[in-house]
């Protein structure tokens, strides 16, 4: 809400979650069980606004006239409704309806109906505050498998909203400090350990020991939970890799094949937004996804800047558009390889400019020749005769943790992920750099191997896999998981690839690595989602918290730059392989082996050039496991250590970055 503090008005944030106060909940009140009950402090925000100052004719409520005991309250400064601009009665607001896939009304009592379909194994799909959530009974695995059958979403873990924090304890290991972020105002969904005994279903979450929960964060949430009587999936209404649908029309049409039924309602929602997702490691709460309940809230920057727009990366994509000393990230956008999500992109760019009545006089972006972020940026830059600042990748992960630290640097930056474009042209993901918010130098990364067929291997791991021990001339012994996934012939085709380099682009990856191990070792050979094969590997871990060995690797310099050889890595957990360790042994000695390979290189860089500061950054530190061990490590080793807390370490940071880099004029991309 825009609050008034004197003459100025702060920016807009998502809505905090509306608990069930007394009145809501008493039948003789006026407001019983209403679904759109908010009062000055609740209710939803940024979603309804269409321009500032936050009054309701600029929001999507000005076609609904308050009755005369709410506009009563509206103007009654004594009120606790004083300019609520969502105020509404049943009689003069919103209204639900229950619908079947083809529009038509169903029930008159359309939340009784929709509990009653919900617990007989029925999907529907629910309006919320930011977009459509898709339902069904969590701890009814016929159902479950269903939404994934019809949701093109095989194995990637959904999220559960359970009525109350205690049911919440029913299903999930919560702390106090969890408990405090499941009941924050945000609501964001909340990664925590699953409790055996949980009658959730494990097909909710295959393979995973967390279990991403949430709370009813508006009336509507509050009282289908309260009448269904179980937790429910609620995950985002789309189809893979789309965006969340928002309109009732654009939702029958697209989540027709997928919802039996749908819970409409007639308040439209101007701008899109996924719930946020987050954890709590090493005692400080920290984003996997930014957006419903935080977003745009600004990052405050260590200096100022002119006004700017950063494009962000192609995955996990955010912009940031800044100005001064704030930095205003977008709600998560999500993938940006489809033509909904550039119109997302696009249009949600437009309600921020004018929100915050920011003209961008430069424009950032990837180096990635190929993004749709980075052509979108190219051609704006062009039609409104700006400057293009192009930043490496690595160096924006770097550059956002600063920023989210408030500080300039220079710093060690560890940055570790997927893929990344480097400024030689190949794909980077396992970089230490000398850097600060102006400029980077490359000091240390994992040697370069190859990916055999390209976006092929990252779909497939065990092709990772072959690819490098082909590489580093290792024998790849019979019966190793990845060579039985590849079968003989398989193997001939990947030793060819990288024989003749054949497109298999190298890449100095730790994100590829984990995948390779993870392949090597039998954990997961082909993924269904991003970094399936790193995620279960750190889950195998965890089943061995006090193995204490290691894996050898060694560290030459080249050039002036410290180059990580594998080659002893590899052959060292192929050999625990062979003498049928228990991968959970192996999935922890490797984590062990890249949290000392980090501190290794940092203390080698640390007396090269007196920094003692280290920034950790990049999907990678997403791993509650490495970023407790390396940090551990690293603050016994005398480092002060920056990690995230305002915006994700993955790709979800990186706009933060870019814009930090061209607010302090930054431009120099040197590997050197």
């Amino acid at each position: 809400m825009l609050r008034r503090t004197g003459t100025s008005l702060s920016p807009p944030t998502s809505p905090p979650a509306p608990i069930a106060s007394p009145r809501f909940s008493t039948p003789a009140d006026r407001r019983y069980l209403y679904p759109f009950t908010n009062c000055t402090n609740c209710g939803p925000r940024f979603t309804i606004i269409a321009d500032i100052p936050y009054d309701r004719a600029n929001t999507t409520m000005k076609v609904f006239r308050m009755c005369h005991r709410w506009q009563q309250e509206y103007d009654d400064p004594r009120s606790r409704r004083f300019h609520a601009q969502p105020n509404a009665c049943p009689d003069c607001g919103p209204r639900l309806e229950l619908t079947d896939v083809h529009g038509r009304k169903t029930a008159d009592d359309a939340i009784g109906r929709a509990a009653e379909l919900l617990r007989e194994g029925k999907i529907i799909a629910i309006k919320g505050l930011g977009g459509f959530l898709l339902a069904c009974d969590a701890a009814n695995r016929e159902a479950v498998a269903e939404l994934r059958r019809r949701k093109h979403r095989p194995a990637k873990p959904f999220a559960v909203m359970v009525a109350t924090l205690e049911e919440a304890r029913c299903h999930a290991e919560i702390s106090d400090a969890e408990a405090g972020l499941l009941t924050s105002p945000a609501a964001p969904i909340v990664l925590v350990n699953w409790k055996e005994g949980s009658t959730i279903t494990r097909e909710v979450a295959p393979g995973l020991k967390h279990l991403g929960i949430m709370l009813p964060y508006t009336p509507l949430h509050h009282i289908l939970l309260r009448r269904v009587g179980c937790p429910l999936v609620m995950t985002s209404g789309n189809l893979s890799e789309e965006p969340i649908a928002r309109d009732n029309a654009e939702a029958l049409s697209r989540l027709g094949g997928i919802a039996d039924y749908f819970l409409l309602h007639n308040r439209d929602i101007y701008s899109r937004y996924d719930d946020s997702v987050m954890l709590m490691e090493a005692g400080h709460p920290r984003f996997v996804r930014r957006a419903r309940g935080f977003a745009p809230h600004p990052v405050r920057l260590p200096f100022g800047c002119g006004q700017l727009l950063a494009c962000g990366a192609g995955e996990k994509n955010t912009f940031c558009l800044a100005r001064d000393n704030f930095a205003f990230v977008s709600q998560h956008i999500g993938d940006m390889d489809n033509s909904l999500t550039l119109q997302h992109f696009t249009e949600t760019i437009v309600l921020y400019e004018r929100l915050f009545r920011i003209k961008p006089e430069a424009i950032a972006c990837d180096l990635h020749p190929d993004y749709l972020t980075t052509r979108y940026a190219e051609e704006r830059a062009k039609m409104d005769c700006l400057p293009l600042v192009r930043v490496q990748h690595h160096h924006a992960h770097i550059a956002s943790c600063l920023a989210d630290n408030a500080v300039t640097g220079p710093v060690i930056g560890v940055a570790f992920d997927g893929t990344g474009y480097g400024s030689d042209g190949k794909i980077w993901g396992g970089e230490v750099l000398l850097a600060d918010c102006r400029s980077f130098r490359r000091l240390a990364h994992l040697e370069y191997l190859p990916l055999p067929g390209g976006e092929a291997a990252i779909r497939n791991p065990y092709r990772t896999a072959l690819g490098y021990l082909t590489a580093l001339g290792m024998d790849i012994p019979e019966g190793l998981p990845a060579l039985a996934l590849a079968g003989k012939a398989g193997l001939d085709i990947i030793r060819t690839q990288v024989a003749r380099g054949i497109n298999s682009p190298p890449t100095s990856s730790m994100g590829r690595l984990f995948d390779a191990v993870s392949a090597i070792i039998g954990v997961r050979g082909t993924i269904e989602y991003e970094a399936q094969a790193a995620i279960e590997l750190e889950v195998a871990a965890s089943e061995a918290p006090d193995e204490k060995g290691g894996y050898p690797f060694r560290v030459e310099e080249q050039n002036g730059i410290l180059i990580v050889r594998l080659g002893e890595t590899l052959s060292a957990v192929i050999r625990d392989w062979r003498e049928k360790r228990a991968q959970s042994t192996i999935a922890a000695r490797f984590h062990n082996t890249v949290a000392a390979m980090v501190v290794e290189l940092c203390q080698a860089i640390s007396a090269r050039t007196g920094l003692r500061a280290v920034a950790l950054s990049g999907g990678v530190f997403q791993n509650r496991i490495l970023l407790r061990k390396t940090n551990t490590l690293l603050e016994s080793g005398g480092f002060t250590v920056y990690t995230h807390h305002q915006v994700p370490p993955n790709d979800g940071g990186v706009s933060l970055g870019q814009a930090a880099i061209a607010g302090s004029g930054g431009v120099d991309h040197s590997t050197r």
